[in-house]
């Protein structure tokens, strides 16, 4: 954002007021997030009196903010989630690792999503606007470069079942409701005249991203602080959405979903210190423009 509201000022001047709008689920830390604008040295706000930060606590897949209002979007990451999760992955809880009628299902969830998405945001811009869509992606061959530290985590919950610190009931119902796409997914629905929802594309890229834990790793071969970073890795995207299918009945003192975060990390931990794996992915960029 800081960025952009420095090229902004280069074209409308220093005293134009911009309002930037911060989208996310009404249960997402809005706290935090002023607390960030308001203290950090690095914030898009500082010597920006004119700048108006705000937060909407709503799904993009919902309309969130007034038709034609929108000059510049950015989406980093978020559009992977899915509105629901399909259906439940025997053996696993990751749809990457998914296959036949299940990786179909994800499949098709997600593409009817993505055209959803890509209509509230065109719905949204004003004519002459542009929308950056930064995403996770995988291969043609279906790979995103996570697929060992998912093996590892799902074979750590195999363990937390056995040892009976969660259920097999439980271990069934989880399932991550993120989906990664193909090039080949996020241009279909441009494909009949270049154009969707008034929408078309101007520039593609998808870049494979290193491992810079990995390559701290190679310098100092501290498998500790390689599997603790992963770990944390893991914990703090996917874990949140595991610890849902936890039994809301034992959980009377909140602190089961903790317990169960600590208790998987742990075990990852240890496990990614035994085998240190590197994991290489992709990131995909769309700029989509509306027409004039």
């Amino acid at each position: 954002m800081q960025i952009a509201v420095r090229g902004l000022r280069k074209r409308i001047g220093p005293n134009r007021a911009i309002s930037v709008f911060h989208i996310d689920q009404p249960s997402n830390d809005f706290n935090s997030l002023f607390e960030v604008l308001h203290a950090d040295p690095n914030s898009y706000v500082v010597d920006e009196p004119d700048v108006y930060p705000a937060a909407i606590g709503k799904s993009f897949y919902e309309k969130v903010l007034p038709a034609g209002s929108v000059h510049l979007g950015w989406s980093s990451y978020a559009a992977v989630w899915l509105s629901r999760v399909p259906t439940l992955i025997p053996g696993h809880f990751i749809s990457v690792r998914s296959t036949g009628t299940v990786r179909a299902e994800f499949e098709r969830q997600a593409a009817r999503d993505w055209e959803a998405f890509l209509a509230l945001r065109a719905r949204e811009l004003r004519p002459g606007g542009r929308l950056i869509v930064v995403l996770p992606g995988i291969a043609d061959d279906g790979l995103s470069g996570f697929e060992l530290i998912f093996d590892q985590a799902n074979a750590v919950l195999e363990e937390m079942v056995a040892d009976g610190t969660i259920t097999s009931e439980e271990r069934s119902r989880m399932a991550v409701g993120g989906h990664p796409r193909r090039k080949r997914d996020l241009l279909a629905p441009f494909e009949l005249n270049g154009k969707f929802q008034q929408l078309n594309v101007e520039d593609f890229a998808m870049s494979e991203v290193r491992d810079a834990v990995w390559e701290q790793y190679d310098r100092d071969g501290d498998k500790g602080a390689l599997a603790t970073k992963h770990a944390l890795f893991f914990r703090s995207i996917f874990v949140p959405s595991l610890a849902c299918a936890l039994s809301p009945a034992r959980d009377t003192n909140g602190e089961v979903h903790g317990a169960f975060a600590d208790q998987l990390e742990q075990r990852l931990k240890r496990r990614l210190a035994s085998r240190p794996l590197e994991m290489l992915s992709f990131v995909q960029t769309l700029l989509l423009a509306k027409r004039e």
